[in-house]
């Protein structure tokens, strides 16, 4: 009995195993990013009220903060995958760490990116040596290292296993950007979010930035599950159950 419950458990890390579940769910959760990001734009753009301090140019929020918010939790949640790989020597783990990079660095330019913009209106610069901006600049950093080492080294598992030392290690500027603001005085706003204190936004406002970090996220699970399984296409071309997928793939083509 309970080995059977471990098999259950533990039966998708086996990327053949997760490669058609990754091909069901991807397309779900891409339609649900699509219907949340309409929805949320809409609510942010056309029914939130004006800011009665920044006026019109405070609506970039809505890009921004999920884009940020996204940037820190994907390393984390890559950081966590390659703890895994480690501990436990599973292959999938690597590949789901490696599938994470690439949209979380687009998230973090993202926001950085937004923040320039807003930065502009607001401060009267597009960038200041700002703790949080400094921060969330080295996360950009980090994510490239990690794409950059693990496509320099030729050998999947020592690629694998220097990619999960950087992300782990560079795991521990995620908390230094989340509290900059707090630790150190810096131009840029406090938590406009907060589990300990009420929003200090509008209802609609909050509606709109939390329907567009759910967009965020579905889009990022629905992308991340499409790349990784090219990267077990990839990493797994040489065994039978790939060849069997690609014959059955030409067959319905």
């Amino acid at each position: 009995m309970e080995s059977a419950q471990r098999f259950s458990l533990f039966r998708y890390a086996a990327p053949n195993m997760f490669y058609p579940l990754a091909g069901r769910l991807a397309p779900m959760f891409a339609v649900a990013a699509v219907v949340l990001a309409l929805v949320g734009l809409y609510m942010g753009f056309f029914v939130a009220p004006t800011d009665a301090v920044q006026g019109e140019v405070y609506r970039v929020i809505f890009i921004h903060v999920p884009a940020a918010w996204m940037s820190m939790f994907i390393y984390l949640v890559m950081a966590l995958w390659s703890g895994v790989g480690v501990v436990f020597n599973t292959r999938l783990s690597a590949m789901m760490a490696q599938a994470l990079a690439p949209t979380g660095a687009m998230f973090c330019f993202v926001a950085l990116w937004t923040g320039a913009l807003w930065g502009r209106p607001t401060w009267g610069a597009y960038w200041v040596w700002d703790a949080r901006l400094t921060s969330q600049l080295l996360l950009l950093f980090l994510y490239f290292g990690f794409m950059a080492l693990t496509a320099a080294i030729e050998d999947p598992r020592r690629a694998d296993r220097a990619g999960a030392i950087l992300a782990l290690v560079g795991a521990v500027n995620v908390p230094i950007i989340y509290f900059s603001v707090t630790w150190w005085n810096t131009l840029h706003q406090g938590a406009s979010v907060s589990l300990t204190k009420a929003p200090s936004m509008a209802t609609t406002m909050l509606w709109a930035m939390l329907i567009m970090a759910l967009a965020s996220w579905a889009y990022t699970i629905a992308v991340v599950l499409w790349r990784v399984r090219g990267l077990i296409l990839e990493r797994e071309r040489h065994t039978e159950w790939v060849a069997a997928e690609l014959d059955a793939a030409e067959a319905r083509a």
